[in-house]
Order: structure tokens, then sequence, then C-alpha cells
């Protein structure tokens, strides 16, 4: 049996440790018809990784906690109300007389039941969770732990909030700065049409069988988006050099300064090229902006980031959002001189790279904070947790 990562002589003496099986039952969830479905249903039916439905008819009618069985298999969720499982979960049950609800819920969220899904579609056998062996104390003593970690979860919750605020905040800060670069203009600028000042084009067709295990690096939607936004990127496609060199012979390959521009699912993120390695790109799903030579490369980036709302706009699709070169064409932009245009990059180079470094403090305050409530939950099951304890690592933390 696997145990949850305790030594029973850690544990105080009123503590027992038992297989989970022994404790609860993970009963299977149940379809529901859709003409059961209701936008305004009394009561809520769960999915795997939360609410999905509402519906006038419930399943079973005491409080309980939904883990998901396939799919987000794993995901713990709380219900207090009569609610309806879908066939997707399980639903716990128990003795309400030896366990408190709330602590068996903390306890399987300890457990990280993600780890047990297995399969092409992540699934978990119930009987994987049932062999693992937990602590549990009496039931008052439950209850008391319950209620340490309400409280020092409240207080993690509104501190997460409030890193989660500060970040978009940030962000939004640093759009408003980009978005007046474009809007006050002053004498001299001029309109014009994508179209009008390069050519928007997209790469030769590489087809999959193409595809080889080493060569020059082939970079999809993923890889520009990771280029765009100044992260290392691990290559998983390639083409073999002697196609590469044909291809740069008969049809050009992106030189420094062109721009690359996500036209499928994630659109409008632009990367510009910088010209240090050798690459190629997968035709539709990225755009090529070149010969732009009127245009700042970092300038017209910019101008893309900041309308790149409008872009979403203009993409279409009823399977994925795709963005069409014709109408990225006709997208008109105002133009200044060349020496505002290194201006404007400078001012918003600046901006964003503060808004970056905020970004990595609020992301890194976030990762804290959900260490801090993993290694208070560590201490709720193994017999460790005081009020002192968990002010000492709110504190410490």
């Amino acid at each position: 049996m696997t145990r949850l990562s305790m030594n029973s002589k850690q544990l105080p003496v009123d503590w027992q440790i038992k297989p989970l099986g022994d404790v609860l039952k993970l009963e299977y969830g149940k379809p529901l018809p859709k003409d059961q479905r209701d936008d305004d249903g009394k009561f809520l039916a769960y999915g795997a990784n939360g609410i999905k439905c509402r519906t006038n008819n419930f399943y079973w009618d005491k409080p309980s906690i939904i883990v998901g069985r396939k799919g987000s298999a794993g995901e713990v969720n709380l219900t207090l109300g009569k609610f309806w499982p879908l066939d997707v979960t399980y639903f716990v049950v128990f003795d309400e007389h030896q366990y408190d609800l709330m602590f068996l819920y903390y306890c399987l969220i300890c457990l990280n039941l993600q780890s047990l899904a297995k399969g092409v579609k992540p699934g978990i056998n119930r009987n994987d969770v049932y062999s693992i062996e937990c602590g549990f104390p009496p039931r008052p003593e439950q209850k008391r732990i319950v209620a340490i970690l309400d409280e020092a979860f409240a207080g993690i919750t509104q501190a997460v909030t409030n890193a989660e605020k500060n970040l978009a905040n940030s962000r939004e800060l640093f759009e408003s700065y980009l978005n007046s670069g474009f809007t006050q203009k002053s004498e001299g600028w001029t309109e014009k049409r994508l179209g009008e000042l390069g050519k928007i084009t997209s790469s030769k067709r590489i087809f999959k069988r193409e595809y080889t295990d080493t060569g020059i690096p082939f970079y999809r939607t993923k890889e520009v988006k990771e280029k765009a936004n100044g992260r290392d990127i691990t290559t998983e496609l390639f083409i073999a050099e002697e196609r590469y060199n044909e291809i740069k012979q008969k049809f050009g390959i992106p030189q420094k300064g062109d721009i690359l521009l996500t036209a499928i699912g994630t659109i409008g993120e632009a990367f510009v090229v910088d010209g240090q390695e050798d690459f190629y790109f997968k035709d539709g799903n990225v755009l090529w902006l070149k010969k732009f030579n009127a245009v700042n490369s970092y300038f017209l980036r910019y101008v893309l980031m900041a309308f790149v709302e409008n872009l979403k706009r203009m993409s279409h699709g009823s399977a994925y959002n795709a963005l069409p070169i014709e109408k990225l064409k006709n997208h008109t932009i105002h133009l200044p001189s060349s020496d505002e245009q290194l201006q404007i990059v400078s001012r918003l180079d600046a901006m964003h790279s503060v808004t970056q470094r905020l970004e990595t403090i609020y992301q890194q305050k976030l990762t804290a904070l959900a260490e801090l409530k993993r290694a208070i939950l560590q201490k709720a099951f193994t017999g460790e947790l005081t009020a002192d304890t968990v002010y000492q690592q709110v504190v410490n933390g």
C-alpha cells in the first residue's frame, strides 16, 4: 500500500493509519441526459474538473466530494448541497459519525490524486485510491485541524487574489501605455494599409512525411509564441538540411527583421526574426511579414500587439480561430517618421521591461503561496499542525 509521506512513530498516539478504502467509498457518477440539463436548474451537475451544468434533478442528497474519474482525473471538488455527479466522476460516501467532510476533502487534496491517472485519456482506478494509507485522528481533532486550515487558507486565498490582481494590473498598465503610443499621434503621421507597406505571405508547405529527427528546426504556433515572449524552446520537429536549402534557393527564408505572426488558434503573437539561427515554419499557422522597409520591425511588432484584439476579431473559422492574409493586408495602421518610430520603441521597451519584472515578482509570489499551502497540508496530515506552526510558516513564507 502507498502511504501519505508519514511515519507511524511520528503520529500522535490517538491517530490511526488506515487505507482510504476503510474510510471512504468512491461511487460512480451517472450520465445526465441533455433534456434534463437546465441553465436555470436548482442543482449543480459536476464533471471531472468541476461544475459542468445545472439540472432540476439530483442524484445524491448529501454534501460530498467529487473526484475526477476520467479526463481531468484526480481533480477534487467540494459540494455542500444536493447534486448530480456525471459519469466521468466519483463521489465520496463515508461515515459522518467518524469522519469530518472537510477533513477528508483536505486529505484528498493533499494526496495529489492526479498522479494516479493512467491511459491515453487519463483515468483513475478507485482501487489505487483505496490502497493509499493515511493517518486519521479522532473526529474532534479532525475538526480542530479543519478550523486551522480554513483560517490559514482563507488568508492564502486572499493573498493569491491580491497577487493575481496585481499581476493583471501590471499587464493592463503596459497595454494602456502601449495603446497610448499609437493614439497620441503627432503631425505628419500617415495612414497606411499593411499590404501597402510590405509583403504578407506564408511559408512553402512542408508535409508530415518530410519531418526528420534532426536537422533544421521547424516552428509551429507553439514555438513562435515562445520566441515572441522571449522563452526558451525545445524544438520537437525538424526538416532535412537539404530540403531547407532547396526552399532557401527557390522561395527564400525569413530574414533578420522579418516578423512571424501566429494566425491559427493563438492569434497575434509576433516574433521579430533576429537572424541568429536557421529555421523554417509551418504554412497557414504562421504568417510572414517581410520587406516592410519603411517600418521599424520592433515598431511594427508593438503595433500588432496594440491591435491584437482587433486581429482576433478579424479571425474567423468554425472549428478554430484563423487570421486570413487578405484581412491582415487591409488592416490600417498609423505610421510616424523613422525617428519617431525609434523613440516610441525605446519608450515601450523600457515600460515592457518594468512590466515583465513586476510579472515575475507576482508569479513568484503565487508559486510561493501554492508551496505554502502544500506545506501546511503536509503538516496537517502528519499530526504536526497547530495554529502556531501555521503562523510561523505564513510569516516565514
